[in-house]
């Protein structure tokens, strides 16, 4: 037999598959970083890929908007890059008084102050204020043109009001863009409510009932067309530099890049291929994947993180056995909307297409994966609550697999993904 311990809430679980089933574990053996968090801030300002370095751009008497993504994204450490950042303006000859801090909360609810103060860290939060930017406020935002797409491009004033744009974030694999980080500091990040809107759903293929265009996912941006309108819109806005994280297995920054808004990011993705990118030669009839613990756990919601890299390791039609306690529940309101109040696929991707946001596209995206493949979750959670999905729920991993094998069969070609809202198995296959 072959043991793996996996993630489940704030313990372990142990994995146990015969060794002539299992095909092995997706998962990479990353070196750790040379020096410090700090000694890889340090080192990618210094060195930036694709334009000069701050010291070169900015002047004295010039201001400065610094976008920052919101506490959803706080697992990325910006009050450890953040104060390097600003200390390295303030080399330049930028003082305090002339550098803003804009929250990146695209269609999120703004911020608390003791949110903000989080974000920063204490060696900013008594120095600096931080404006959250408002999606739906027409006073706050600029018109700067269409895309070549259609999609209105109104962004954030006090961004636009300054002589530079500094984007920060961190790169990582998202479902339909591609690539996080980057451009989506803009938009989603300062963008008004219609561009967003406009842009995300595009994401959905243009015949209802086709699901999602089939371009936009995990790290793909060929053909990818909500890519393609971000970094379009993204442009208009003109940012000055970029300084992006990579986040390690161990939750620290792994990597970081820093300089042109879309070079330096592109070069970041191939940081995070490296890091995450697994190859596989084999799809699995059976892919056990773990979400990846608390917090990644918290909510069913969540969730769709380990749906979309298990479902790239199994066969159309096997089986996904997701472990994720979810001891909040659902997750947000809009969830709840997606798993109780409809009743199929159908309905449900055209109330994702009616008024687009992420969490009603990502509750559409896992009970439209279910129909694909057989889908059992280890969880918390009451099955009630998914009752009108064929997503089902069981206590433990051992009557999860006791189904599995009364359904399918003692013998299963199986694949183990112990980090599976991190790791995407990359299939050279057909």
């Amino acid at each position: 037999m072959k043991s793996v311990m996996m993630k489940y809430g704030s313990g372990k679980v142990e994995i146990s598959v015969p060794e002539e089933d299992l095909i092995g574990v997706i998962e990479k053996d990353v070196p750790p970083a040379h020096g410090t968090e700090e000694d890889l801030i340090r080192e990618a300002l210094a060195h930036p890929i694709g334009t000069p370095g701050l010291a070169d751009i900015v002047r004295p008497g010039q201001t400065v908007a610094i976008v920052v993504s919101d506490i959803t994204r706080l697992w990325h450490r910006p009050y450890v890059f953040l104060p390097l950042l600003v200390d390295a303006l303030n080399q330049a000859g930028i003082p305090d008084a002339d550098i803003r801090f804009v929250g990146a909360v695209g269609l999120h609810r703004k911020q608390s102050a003791d949110e903000h103060a989080r974000i920063l860290g204490p060696a900013l939060a008594t120095r600096f204020a931080m404006e959250d930017h408002d999606s739906r406020d027409d006073s706050g935002l600029v018109f700067l043109g269409t895309t070549t797409r259609g999609t209105p491009v109104r962004v954030n004033k006090t961004a636009m009001s300054c002589d530079h744009v500094i984007l920060t974030g961190r790169c990582t694999y998202h479902p339909f863009f591609g690539w996080g980080g980057g451009k989506k500091s803009v938009l989603p990040g300062i963008a008004g409510f219609e561009t967003v809107q406009a842009n995300h759903r595009m994401v959905m293929a243009d015949e209802v009932g086709a699901g999602q265009f089939p371009e936009a996912r995990n790290g793909n941006i060929k053909g990818n067309r909500v890519y393609d309108d971000a970094v379009e819109a993204a442009a208009m806005v003109r940012p000055s530099f970029l300084l992006n994280v990579v986040m390690g297995y161990d939750g620290r920054i792994a990597r970081a890049v820093a300089g042109h808004w879309l070079d330096a990011h592109e070069a970041g993705c191939r940081m995070v291929e490296e890091l995450y990118g697994v190859p596989i030669h084999e799809l699995s009839d059976l892919t056990i994947v773990s979400q990846g613990g608390f917090p990644k756990d918290i909510e069913f919601y969540q969730t769709g993180k380990a749906f979309y890299g298990g479902q790239d390791s199994v066969k159309p039609g096997g089986t996904l056995l997701v472990l994720s306690e979810c001891r909040e529940g659902l997750g947000p309101e809009e969830a709840r909307r997606i798993f109780l109040d409809l009743d199929t696929t159908e309905a449900r991707e055209k109330d994702v297409r009616a008024l687009f946001s992420v969490p009603r596209y990502v509750c559409w995206y896992m009970c439209a994966a279910a129909e694909k493949y057989d889908i059992i979750v280890v969880s918390s959670i009451d099955p009630a609550l998914l009752a009108k999905t064929r997503i089902r729920v069981v206590k433990t991993v051992e009557e999860g697999l006791a189904l599995i094998r009364a359904e399918r069969g003692e013998h299963l070609r199986t694949w183990l993904m112990p980090l599976g809202s991190s790791v995407l198995p990359i299939y050279d296959g057909d």
